[in-house]
């Protein structure tokens, strides 16, 4: 996925990703297409303004020219920036999610060097970071060609042929890298944490007289039950402090980790809440950043499509 679109309602994938230029493509030749008309007629009032007033506009057609002019500029500028943007994206074969990670990883890099090359992970974990080339980017040609798919003369084709799921599975890589190392590089604040549920069949009493009264028993059945409860329901997630609060609390060997459950609800505050240099999270993307930063799911989807594949087979 490369974002979810909130003005199309839509999300920007693979298959739909040459569908999205174009139409980035065609909604900004249009509006330069208005804008110059726009221009003018506002030149033609502009030329005309020391007429007589009835040989003129009307103030209302003077109030909606000016509004419509405005708009129109206004939607010129921000569709041609995300045209741009998208283009420089195309060509570098980054989505806007990997374009997040990508500086992600660069401050990860930073910081590590600051700290001798490693930062705390979950659960007291040393992580070693260090630099990895996006492994994508194999030149401005073949990069256009595997994100816009079939003749480059059928690009700006309104009516080219979507591309398969299959074409999405496998890319090219530039081989700058290991191939057994993953991308996106490892980022110790989206680390599982290990799993802290005991096993309550043999539930620890401090008094084995207490142990023989039921009515205890029952009592610590029914507060392991609420325990459980409100794990399920998250309300014990952990949230990582902010790297500076973590950095200058360096030598506090029991203040680096993340703030007991319960003091904030604003992931925005932690370091689940890092945001690029365009101000975006995750979620301003559309990715759901609890499952993204708590799942600890972490199979790759390709190995989920094939597992998917040889079960229809094998039926």
């Amino acid at each position: 996925m490369d974002h979810h679109c909130p003005w199309t309602i839509n999300c920007v994938s693979h298959r739909t990703f040459p569908h999205f230029i174009r139409f980035l493509f065609y909604a900004t030749a249009s509006i330069i297409y208005l804008e110059y008309f726009l221009c003018l007629r506002v030149a033609v009032v502009w030329a005309g303004r020391n007429l007589p007033s009835y040989l003129g506009p009307t103030p209302t057609q003077l109030v909606f020219l000016f509004v419509f002019f405005v708009v129109n500029s206004i939607t010129l500028f921000a569709l041609a920036i995300l045209l741009a943007r998208n283009i420089w994206c195309l060509g570098g074969n980054v989505t806007t999610i990997e374009g997040w990670e990508i500086e992600r990883h660069e401050t990860l890099v930073r910081r590590s060097r600051v700290l001798g090359g490693y930062l705390d992970g979950p659960d007291g974990m040393r992580v070693k970071i260090r630099k990895q080339e996006f492994p994508y980017d194999i030149g401005i040609l073949p990069n256009m060609r595997q994100g816009m798919g079939g003749s480059p003369l059928l690009w700006l084709w309104p009516f080219t042929a979507t591309s398969s799921n299959e074409s999405g599975l496998e890319f090219e890589t530039n081989g700058f890298e290991d191939p057994s190392l993953s991308w996106p590089p490892p980022d110790p604040d989206r680390m599982p944490r290990s799993s802290n549920r005991a096993s309550f069949e043999q539930p620890f009493v401090y008094d084995v007289d207490l142990s023989m009264t039921q009515n205890n028993v029952d009592a610590f059945r029914r507060r392991q039950q609420e325990d459980l409860k409100r794990y399920d329901e998250g309300g014990t997630s952990i949230h990582r402090r902010p790297f500076s609060e973590r950095y200058q609390n360096e030598n506090h060997r029991d203040e680096r980790f993340a703030s007991q459950p319960g003091e904030s609800d604003d992931l925005g505050s932690g370091e689940e809440g890092w945001r690029d240099s365009e101000g975006d999270r995750l979620d301003d993307f559309g990715v759901d950043e609890n499952a993204e930063f708590y799942d600890e799911d972490d199979t790759p989807l390709a190995e989920l499509l094939g597992r998917r594949h040889e079960h229809t087979d094998s039926k």
